[in-house]
């Protein structure tokens, strides 16, 4: 990490527990973003440009890449933006959406702050936001794998309890677990030259899950925050993220003046080592980024 005299910044990522090897991807976002920037001097819309990136990129949990659900049909997405110019705008369980971070930026401009489900997607149709491309073979790839390494004896999740999901499952299908789970969420953090922070995000959801499922990517203080001393972004099981309200907390100590890379590994150490977990973050003269995982990241500083 290096210290910078508030010039621009901006960090992103493509998920807690995903390979290094996506490191190009999470490269041409910050590429992108930066770009953007430079285009319209707007950090949201450097964030947002760089979310986008991912979206498209069908390797990542998010808009074209996101996971079916157990259906092998269904696609539920969230996605959030928010700055210190007052935009803050959210999408949960959202479908047939291609760039559900554009949707979110939309939800920004109206007079409320989160829409989900299915009065998201009319918003999206009146607005004329396209559709989502139709499935892709890398999608169904993963949900065959999935199907394939069903093990009803696997816990869901580290931490969580397998007899909840259990008893509420609202599939057709009986519950049978993987080995492993998606629950990734991309995302970057920006600072302007003026001291002007944003935050963007997305996530093609967690597999599996009940339908309807929402995680920290839409909820404001948890799975992103962005204020006066910088913007935080996270990652990883939602459903500790939020227990924990992780942007907003690690934003309070950012706050209280702790350094930046002290703070994210504040944050990080708060969960279990079994429970992926990972965030990035810009201040007023730092940009950083912690995970307890594999986590493919890139930073460009000005």
């Amino acid at each position: 990490m290096r210290n910078t005299q508030h010039g621009f910044a901006i960090v992103t990522h493509g998920g807690a527990g995903e390979p290094l090897d996506l490191i190009d991807g999470a490269e041409r976002a910050a590429k992108d973003g930066h770009a953007r920037f430079l285009a319209t001097g707007d950090a949201l819309e450097a964030a947002i440009a760089a979310v986008v990136v991912f979206e498209e990129d069908e390797r990542f949990n998010a808009g074209s890449g996101a996971v079916l659900c157990l259906d092998g049909a269904t696609v539920e997405m969230d996605a959030s933006v928010m700055d210190t110019r007052g935009r803050l705008g959210a999408v949960a369980a959202v479908r047939d959406v291609r760039n559900p971070v554009l949707l979110a930026r939309a939800v920004s401009d109206t007079p409320h702050v989160l829409l989900a489900g299915e009065g998201a997607g009319r918003f999206a149709r009146a607005i004329g936001l396209p559709q989502a491309k139709p499935v892709s073979d890398i999608q169904r790839d993963r949900h065959r794998k999935l199907l394939a390494e069903l093990a009803g004896s696997v816990p869901v999740m580290p931490g969580l309890d397998r007899r909840l999901l259990d008893h509420f499952w609202n599939y057709k299908t009986p519950l049978q677990l993987p080995p492993s789970t998606a629950c990734d969420t991309v995302g970057a953090v920006v600072r302007a030259p003026d001291g002007h922070f944003a935050v963007a995000g997305s996530t093609g959801g967690s597999a599996p899950s009940l339908l309807g499922r929402v995680g920290d990517t839409a909820i404001v203080g948890a799975g992103f925050y962005a204020g006066t001393h910088g913007a935080i972004a996270a990652t990883g099981i939602g459903e500790h993220i939020v227990r924990h309200m992780l942007a907003r907390t690690v934003y309070g100590w950012i706050e209280a003046g702790i350094p930046l890379q002290q703070a994210l590994q504040r944050g990080i150490d708060l969960f279990d080592k079994d429970v992926d977990v990972g965030l990035i973050a810009v201040t007023k003269t730092e940009a950083g980024a912690c995970s307890n995982k594999n986590m493919p990241t890139a930073r460009i500083e000005d």
